[in-house]
């Protein structure tokens, strides 16, 4: 079974996911049925991810494509435990994938990004993007019981 779909940055799907998505999310799958009674899910998804630099927080665009290999088990299976961490499917119902799907992606998102490897920041006193603007503000002195660590550090 193939299963291809477009699916809107602000479909109920990504609700408290902690992904915030530019534009619609292409999911590509192919679910098969393994010799073992298990269904695995392969495919690709792909989007482009709208987030914050964690230094400046500037604005960031990102894409992400993300393939994912998914095993689920029948619940009525011989020895099945709900347990294990695996992927469960009722066989008498419906085969749903979105929270497998979803959490695969929320592993997958890196949740630091920066906008610039050479991203200066914000100002830690007066909060200036150092980016684009400038400062007055002084460097406070360094805590003295710090020294050993930073005579270690420069060795």
């Amino acid at each position: 079974m193939l299963v291809e779909a477009r699916l809107p940055a602000d479909a109920p799907l990504w609700d408290e996911s902690g992904i915030e998505w530019a534009g619609p999310v292409d999911v590509r799958l192919k679910a098969s049925h393994a010799g073992t009674g298990e269904v695995v899910v392969r495919g690709v998804i792909e989007g482009a991810l709208a987030q914050t630099c964690r230094r400046c927080l500037e604005p960031v665009t990102g894409s992400l494509e993300h393939a994912v290999t998914l095993v689920f088990v029948s619940s009525d299976a011989p020895g099945f435990e709900d347990d294990d961490g695996t992927h469960v499917f009722d066989p008498g119902g419906e085969f749903d994938v979105s929270n497998a799907v979803r959490e695969e992606l929320m592993l997958a998102v890196d949740k630091y990004v920066v906008c610039d490897p050479d991203c200066r920041g914000l100002c830690p006193t007066c909060g200036v993007n150092r980016n684009t603007d400038s400062c007055t503000c002084t460097v406070e002195e360094a805590d003295p019981r710090w020294e050993a660590l930073r005579a270690l550090k420069n060795k």
